[in-house]
């Protein structure tokens, strides 16, 4: 019953227009003050101060960061120009190039709003320039961003990792062959809307534009193989490939490519620090919350009466990916996981689900909730973009969440595409 009222105020107080962060501490100061009273509350600035800063979660701002100087030095547009001459001749194939870029893009910074932010003023535009209707041009790129936060570094994993006390290295590792897949899955659907409505080709193929994207694009490329072979390679910890991509963008961005300047680093920062502290002020809020659960033991009570009533883990896991798509449609990413995995945790351990598999559940979900009205930040940052109506572009947008869905089913349910890379490198 408590676990409901605290939802129930929780939403209350959403709909209302406070801030998600602000309506996490207000129902977690409330529930510490009527379950352990006013010196309960003395504690509070402690807990807000430690569940803020945990090692992995340094990652956070820092990838933010490497993201926001991917965009603002030139290295966005050559990652383009190279994805474009490598697939640009195929029907469809500027589309492809969004889903290409977004899995590029996303190997550096993490964000899906940073990557539609990113590519999105970039190859929208294009994109109508092209004949492709607006709405499909603001659904693809949507929709290749939030797929790519399964791919790593993802600022999702990193968060539900430092939650749930759980590697986030594997969660990384969990993540590519969904990412892959779906990635795939995208780029057929693009082909075959290409047909449909007889867009036009790009240029030809040519090995020459592809030597020049390839040779201009170079630097930009060992961004992605610093950080994850780093990071894979046992190297540096997944905070440790944050500040080592924060630093490689700045020198490539500022003494190779030379596009860089304080003004640009200072707009760089200025928009790292907006989406930081929202994501951070989230994180310590939930600390609060996660002491007011845990002395009230909501957690074991939701898996008791879920076990109540199945102890299947096929059933669980459905039940399970109901709430979080339910959520997912009404909270930002951070939010549902600050919110979920704390609760859901006992349960999902209590009927032997790997946590590192019960991770790319939850990111898949929140993929999807990206894209589902009424929030749905990455679809209405990509709407913004293209100037289109979020709900015309839903509708297009449909047979591409499908996609997201069919992926969420079967890592679901055939757990061996996100485990099977986990255990062959890291053993079961």
């Amino acid at each position: 019953m408590m676990l409901l009222i605290v939802i129930l105020a929780l939403f209350a107080l959403v709909l209302i227009n406070v801030p998600i962060a602000v309506a996490i501490g207000v129902v977690a100061v409330v529930g510490v003050w009527s379950t352990m009273g006013w010196d309960a509350l003395v504690n509070a600035p402690l807990t807000l101060f430690n569940g803020a800063t945990s090692f992995p979660l340094i990652a956070i701002p820092l990838f933010i960061f490497a993201g926001a100087l991917m965009n603002t030095s030139g290295l966005s547009k050559r990652l383009i120009n190279l994805v474009s001459a490598i697939v640009g001749f195929v029907r469809g194939g500027l589309a492809m190039v969004n889903v290409g870029v977004s899995l590029f893009f996303a190997e550096i910074s993490g964000s899906a709003v940073a990557d539609v932010a990113a590519t999105g003023s970039i190859l929208i535009p294009e994109m109508k320039k092209r004949k492709y209707n607006k709405n499909f041009a603001a659904a693809i790129t949507s929709s290749s961003a939030s797929l790519a936060i399964i791919i790593p570094p993802s600022i999702p994993m990193i968060l539900y990792g430092a939650i749930s006390n759980t590697s986030v290295i594997k969660l990384f590792v969990a993540g590519i062959i969904p990412g892959l897949l779906g990635a795939a899955m995208l780029a057929g659907f693009c082909y075959y809307y290409a047909v449909k409505y007889d867009l036009p080709r790009e240029e030809a193929f040519s090995l020459s534009r592809l030597g020049k994207a390839f040779k201009e694009a170079f630097w930009a490329l060992l961004l992605p193989i610093i950080i994850l072979g780093g990071i894979f390679g046992g190297f540096v910890t997944a905070t440790e490939g944050a500040g080592i991509a924060v630093l490689a963008a700045i020198v490539i961005g500022g003494c190779i490519y030379r596009e860089f300047n304080l003004k640009l680093l200072y707009r760089a920062v200025l928009d790292g620090v907006v989406q930081t502290s929202v994501v951070m002020l989230l994180v310590a809020t939930s600390a609060i919350l996660g002491l007011f659960l845990t002395e009230m033991q909501l957690p074991q009570q939701l898996a008791r009466q879920i076990l109540a009533i199945t102890s299947e883990p096929v059933l669980v896991l459905a039940l399970l990916n109901v709430l979080l798509l339910l959520l997912g449609m009404f909270l930002h990413g951070a939010a549902a996981i600050i919110l979920v995995v704390p609760i859901v945790m006992p349960l999902v351990q209590q009927i032997g689900i790997d946590p590192i598999h019960f991770g790319i559940i939850v990111t898949l979900n929140l993929a999807i909730g990206q894209q589902t009205p009424p929030v749905a930040s990455v679809l209405a940052t990509s709407c913004s973009i293209a100037k289109a109506d979020m709900w015309d572009v839903t509708r297009v947008n449909l047979p591409m969440i499908l996609v997201l869905f069919l992926i969420l089913m079967l890592v679901t349910y055939v757990p061996f595409i996100p485990m099977g890379l986990v255990e062959y490198m890291y053993g079961a």
